[in-house]
Order: structure tokens, then C-alpha cells, then sequence
């Protein structure tokens, strides 16, 4: 039994499944969490409105919008080196934009 256990753990490892079941992106090397923090010290006084972890431009990161009195702003930070990529305001037109982008259909390269 205790095999059986140990098999499991090592399979979902390989697969890059993370403990609570969750895939991993791969390349990651700081959590969410790292990267909320970072991101939320860089607006001080702002609360995040959303998150994700994503591939943009060929590089993994962590983007948020998070609010603040003034408005939205953008913050990129990359999932391996914990480094704030940018720093923006998000605007509706440009919030617009983006989720039309999100909606296209991505085509795989053969």
C-alpha cells in the first residue's frame, strides 16, 4: 500500500501536478502568492480585482489588475525571477481590447 502511495505522488510530480491537484505552468518558479505580494507593492493601497498566470510574448508571468482610487492598474511580474515586468493603467478600451484578444482562436503550430 505504501508503495502504491509513493508511486502516485511520483507519477503526479512528473506529470507536474502540484499537491492540491492544480497543473503547474512550467517554468514557474515563484508562487502566487510571492507574486501578489510584489505586485501589490508596487500600488500601495490597491486590491486585486483579478489575477492569472500566463504566457505573453514568450514569457511566463503573472499578470493583475488590481484597483485603486484612481482606477485600474496593470501589473506584470515574471513567474521565474519574481522581477515586476511593468506597470501600467488599464483603460476600458484597452480592458476591451485585451479581452477580444483573449476570445480569438489560437492556432497550434504543426
Amino acid at each position: 500500500m505504501k508503495r502504491t502511495h509513493i508511486l502516485l505522488v511520483a507519477i503526479l510530480l512528473v506529470c507536474g501536478v502540484s499537491a492540491e491537484g492544480k497543473p503547474k505552468k512550467r517554468g514557474a518558479q515563484i508562487t502566487k502568492q510571492q507574486a501578489t505580494a510584489t505586485a501589490l507593492a508596487q500600488v500601495p493601497g490597491g486590491s486585486i480585482k483579478s489575477s492569472e498566470l500566463e504566457r505573453e510574448h514568450g514569457q511566463l508571468i503573472y499578470s493583475f489588475d488590481i484597483s485603486t482610487d484612481a482606477g485600474i492598474k496593470e501589473v506584470h511580474v515574471d513567474a521565474r525571477t519574481g522581477k515586476v515586468l511593468e506597470v501600467t493603467d488599464e483603460t476600458p478600451a484597452g480592458e476591451a481590447r485585451e479581452q477580444r484578444q483573449e476570445r480569438k482562436p489560437r492556432h497550434k503550430r504543426p
